[in-house]
């Protein structure tokens, strides 16, 4: 060992952010592993680093005995004796040895386990540096594809971007820098991975902190996104300051700010008509949010008006929107896609009826609603004839039962005095 060593551990320090002394702890287990496989045992076997040489020392601990048994723990007084006239029973003396003697088997061996002892180390620390980024935008470059992914390089490790990952109709070519938005890192025995996104929803919220200072402070909060990548978004925002409005700083003078928003994530796509990349065209309605569900799903299905909002009682998360007849394709939107959001957005499914559809069906509920009171009558009233009847029936057959018993006793009275 030298200062060869020292600059290794240095560097590794610097740019791999691994601790010295890990590295020295590394070695030493090895060492200590190697002296086992050429021993048999490594109860008595210290290893120290000389800071000053930069060596690694290897001593084996012999305890002074009477009577020795085991010559790799015990050497007999009168040895110890000739080593210096100060040894007594029960010292313990250090002889060093040469870590040649471990032989090239035991020297692969620890060679290797510090190797696995590092690569541990850096898959730590490089776990920690990107799971501090988890739920942040990280700029990287294009390095290169497979049938899978787009490898993006980050600085110390390639982040994974999936096909489904990207904005829909986008293209990269090697060398481009892109943003992406980290929403996973994950650490395994092969290695730290890194999933990223461009057609995540939060995407669109981290660039707006970016680019907007009332996000970015807090004045204006984005509530929730949802969005279709590469095609449509709704972003519900609120303000915590009465004096701001929250659409109109999102948007921005003259939709400045919202300008500035998709250009930044600037998707392009090739138009293989024209022969040149053109930007995909990403639409984004800012809603206003607000506690009330009602009133929160009436403005997510914007740009369409509507009459009234209408809760399930039999399920809390499902709503009925009625909007006029001629808004109801805007209000579903092109396949679905309108609905779809502001569904996600709310967190409530949406069932949208055009004014006259909601009509009939009232009217419908309502008509099955006159026929089951109807039958109920009806059923109401004949119980009550029945129960008529057998009440008269009931007293005729009481009033004859009496007029019999009467007379039974007119005729005994009779008989009686006759007699």
């Amino acid at each position: 060992m030298s200062k060869e060593m020292l600059e290794a551990f240095r560097i590794l320090e610097e740019e791999k952010h691994i601790n010295k002394e890990d590295i020295i702890d590394a070695v030493k287990e090895s060492l200590k592993s190697a002296y086992k496989r050429r021993y048999g045992q490594s109860e008595s076997c210290v290893i120290e680093f000389d800071e000053k040489t930069a060596d690694f020392k290897v001593y084996t601990v012999r305890e002074v005995v009477e009577e020795v048994f085991d010559s790799r723990l015990e050497i007999s007084l009168s040895d110890a004796l000739k080593i210096s006239s100060a040894y007594e029973l029960g010292d313990k003396i250090r002889f060093e040895e040469s870590v040649a003697e471990f032989g090239r088997v035991a020297a692969q061996s620890a060679k290797q386990t510090i190797m696995e002892k590092m690569r541990r180390q850096i898959r730590e620390v490089t776990y920690n540096e990107y799971k501090q980024h988890e739920g942040e935008i990280m700029t990287g470059t294009v390095e290169r594809f497979d049938q899978r992914f787009i490898y993006v390089n980050l600085g110390s490790l390639e982040a994974q971007l999936s096909h489904q990952d990207q904005i829909p109709g986008e293209t990269f070519k090697s060398h481009d820098r892109i943003e992406v938005y980290v929403y996973k890192v994950e650490n395994n025995p092969k290695g730290v991975n890194v999933f990223v996104s461009r057609s995540h929803p939060q995407f669109i919220k981290r660039i707006m902190e970016q680019e907007i200072p009332e996000v970015f402070d807090g004045t204006v909060e984005i509530m929730n996104v949802s969005r279709e990548a590469g095609d449509r978004t709704k972003v519900a925002v609120r303000s915590h300051n009465p004096n701001v409005d929250a659409i109109g700083t999102i948007v921005g003078r003259g939709g400045s700010n919202i300008k500035r928003v998709i250009s930044k994530f600037h998707p392009k796509r090739y138009d293989a008509k024209a022969g040149v990349e053109v930007p995909v065209e990403e639409n984004i309605d800012v809603i206003q949010w607000v506690e009330d569900p009602a009133e929160f799903i009436y403005n997510a299905i914007a740009p369409a008006e509507v009459d009234m909002v209408l809760f399930d009682e039999a399920d809390s998360k499902r709503a009925t929107v009625v909007v006029p007849d001629n808004k109801l394709s805007l209000a579903i939107g092109r396949r679905g896609q309108n609905v779809r959001l502001a569904a996600h957005l709310t967190g409530y499914r949406i069932d949208i009826k055009s004014a006259s559809e909601y009509e009939a069906l009232e009217a419908e509920r309502e008509a099955q609603t006159e026929l089951v009171e109807e039958v109920v009558e009806d059923s109401v009233a004949s119980a009550m004839v029945d129960e008529a009847i057998e009440e008269a029936v009931t007293s005729a057959i009481v009033d004859e039962t009496v007029e019999v018993e009467d007379t039974t006793k007119s005729d005994l009275l009779s008989d009686d005095d006759t007699e």
